[in-house]
C-alpha cells in the first residue's frame, strides 16, 4: 500500500520531532524540514511526490505563508494545513486567502491533526459534486471542472480545487440559489464561522475571474447563499 507522503515544515525541533514520529507511526511518510526555504527547495525538486503539506507559519528563512504561496503557484490544488501559535482572525483569514485547506492553532492534539489531515485528503481526492457534466458554458467563458480551468478569449485561468468545486456548484444551479450550508458541507465538510469566511474569500476570487463579462454576476442572497446570474438583474 502506498503511504501518504507529507512535507512538514516546522522550526521548533521538539515539536517537529514529535510530529514526525507520531505521523510515521500512524502510517504516513513524513519529510521534515526546519525552515520554509529547505521545504520549498525539496518541493520544487519533485512536487508530485507529496500528497499534503503541513506548514508552521513563523519560520526562519521563509515563513509558512510565503512557502504556501510558492507551492500554490507551482501546484494550485496542493492541500495545505497551517500550524501557528497565532489565533488572530486576521492571520487565519490570510491563511485561507492563500489557499489553506485547514488551520490548527498551537497547542493542539496529535489526534486532532491526524483527523484533519484525513479530512482534507478526503475532500481533495473525491469530488463532492456527483453530476457527470464537466464542461460548462458561462457567459463568454468555458469552464472545465475536470481540468479546473476557466477559459476565454483572454486566456486560461487555472483554478484551485476549492475554486473549481465552488464554481461547479454555482454553474449547476445557474440562476438559482446555492445554499451556503450545502456548499460548506460539500466542499469543506463543515459549516462554521471559519469555513464560511473561507468560502467568502473564494467567492471574491471567482468574481474577480468573471469580471471581464459584465453579463455575469455572483450575487449574495442574504441569509441564504449565492446565485450565479447569467445576466445582471435584481431579485
Amino acid at each position: 500500500m502506498v503511504k501518504t507522503r507529507i512535507i512538514l515544515a516546522e522550526d521548533d525541533p521538539n515539536l517537529g520531532m514529535l510530529l514526525e514520529e507520531y505521523l510515521n507511526l500512524k502510517g504516513y511518510q513524513v519529510d521534515k524540514f526546519n525552515n520554509g526555504q529547505d521545504a520549498w527547495e525539496a518541493f520544487k525538486k519533485d512536487k508530485d511526490a507529496y500528497d499534503i503539506g503541513i506548514f508552521d507559519v513563523m519560520m526562519p528563512l521563509m515563513d509558512g505563508f510565503t512557502l504556501a504561496k510558492n507551492v500554490k503557484r507551482d501546484k494550485s490544488n496542493f492541500p495545505i494545513i497551517f500550524l501557528t501559535a497565532k489565533s488572530l482572525q486576521e492571520d487565519i483569514i490570510q491563511g485561507f486567502k492563500i489557499g489553506a485547506d485547514d488551520y490548527l492553532t498551537k497547542p493542539f492534539s496529535m489526534e486532532e491533526l491526524q483527523l484533519r489531515i484525513d479530512a482534507v485528503l478526503r475532500r481533495v481526492q473525491s469530488n463532492p459534486i456527483k453530476t457527470g457534466q464537466n464542461i460548462f458554458e458561462v457567459g463568454k467563458f468555458t469552464f472545465d471542472s475536470k481540468l479546473q480551468q476557466l477559459k476565454s478569449d483572454n486566456g486560461v485561468q487555472q483554478l484551485t480545487t476549492k475554486e473549481s468545486q465552488l464554481l461547479r456548484m454555482l454553474c449547476e444551479r445557474m440562476n438559482d440559489i446555492l445554499e451556503r450550508s450545502d456548499a460548506l458541507n460539500a466542499i469543506w465538510d463543515e459549516d462554521n464561522y471559519f469555513t464560511a469566511r473561507s468560502m467568502d474569500v473564494y467567492i471574491t476570487k471567482l468574481r474577480k475571474y468573471l469580471k471581464d463579462d459584465e453579463t455575469l454576476q455572483i450575487k449574495n442572497i442574504h441569509g441564504k447563499g449565492y446565485r450565479l446570474l447569467t445576466a445582471v438583474e435584481e431579485i
